[in-house]
């Protein structure tokens, strides 16, 4: 089998550790060898430990205590930091083959949307190491509440599709948090509406001519001009489409790792499995045996125009 890498990004706060926990609880029933990476300097707690963690060769809070910056340009210089020394890199992942790594990222969107250091780490893992690349990108659902964020989500989210270009999946995160009555949750646990399913799914799959209306119902008519001109922008590009997802649901979180192996195309080069040793079966008196060896002797038979076995139609063969 191949090497795979699942990137789980988005905007701080938008359950991206949460997912990660998820993601590997789900694959481990599933039999798969999963590893969490975090590529989080500034992480504090995870649900399962990371088995390559990036604050072992720097961490933000040492940075911003040395160095006297601040978290947003700490962050920056910790990538830096780790684009520099990509040996250490290198040698975490020497013993991972046919390994499925799920890694957590940063929440500052600037590294996806105006910088080119996770990108230079996802070529890293693709061209030097022959990884195959996901990358998901969070958008806690809350935004559909408001058009005006959730433009502005989606406007992030086709910024960092656009400056990564890798295979790429948006995910509505936390649908199950949504309240009753407003636009509501698919978990079928939470008893929301069909109306209010209905009113979530213009969001999954969103028509921004659509909502242009809701969101000059909100703003001042002096931004219009410019409401007009970012709904034109993500209408012409048409790119982002969201999954819903719901972290405490079995059902959601195999649905979205099911898209996840499909864009990776995992499985696809994996190679056959030998057949089983029929001697062992044997010598253990667990298998066919005996009965392996007449089916031989038949088959022998036939061949060689002994048999008598009846065909179709009881004439002899």
């Amino acid at each position: 089998m191949g090497r795979y890498a699942v990137f789980i990004s988005g905007p701080a706060g938008s359950g991206k550790s949460t997912l990660c926990s998820a993601l590997i609880a789900h694959a481990n029933t599933l039999g798969r060898n999963v590893h969490l990476v975090n590529l989080d300097p500034a992480a504090e707690h995870f649900t399962y430990t990371p088995t390559i963690d990036v604050r072992e060769l720097v961490s933000l809070q040492d940075v911003m205590s040395e160095l006297g910056l601040g978290p947003n340009g700490g962050l920056v210089y910790c990538f830096e930091y780790l684009l520099e020394n990509l040996d250490w890199l290198e040698e975490q992942l020497g013993s991972f083959e046919d390994d499925y790594l799920i890694v957590d990222c940063p929440g500052q969107i600037e590294l996806y949307t105006h910088t080119n250091l996770v990108q230079r780490v996802l070529s890293f893992l693709a061209v030097s190491h022959s990884f195959r690349l996901c990358q998901l990108y969070l958008l806690e659902s809350h935004f559909v509440d408001d058009v005006t964020k959730f433009f502005a989500g989606t406007l992030s989210a086709m910024s960092a599709m656009i400056n990564l270009e890798v295979p790429w999946i948006n995910v509505l995160s936390k649908v199950d948090l949504l309240s009753r009555g407003t636009v509501g949750s698919t978990s079928s646990a939470s008893g929301t509406s069909l109306a209010a399913r209905r009113s979530l799914e213009r969001y999954l799959d969103p028509d921004p001519l659509l909502l242009a209306s809701s969101a000059n119902a909100s703003t001042n008519p002096r931004l219009h001009a410019l409401n007009a001109a970012v709904v034109r922008l993500v209408d012409d590009f048409s790119v982002v489409h969201f999954l819903p997802s719901d972290a405490n649901d079995e059902q959601s979180v195999g649905t979205l790792l099911s898209h996840i192996d499909h864009a990776m195309q995992y499985g696809e080069d994996e190679e056959p499995k030998e057949p089983r040793d029929m001697d062992r079966f044997e010598d253990e008196g667990d298998g066919p045996g005996d009965e392996q060896e007449e089916v031989e002797r038949d088959f022998e038979d036939l061949l060689s125009g002994r048999s008598g076995v009846a065909g179709a139609g009881g004439i002899e063969i």
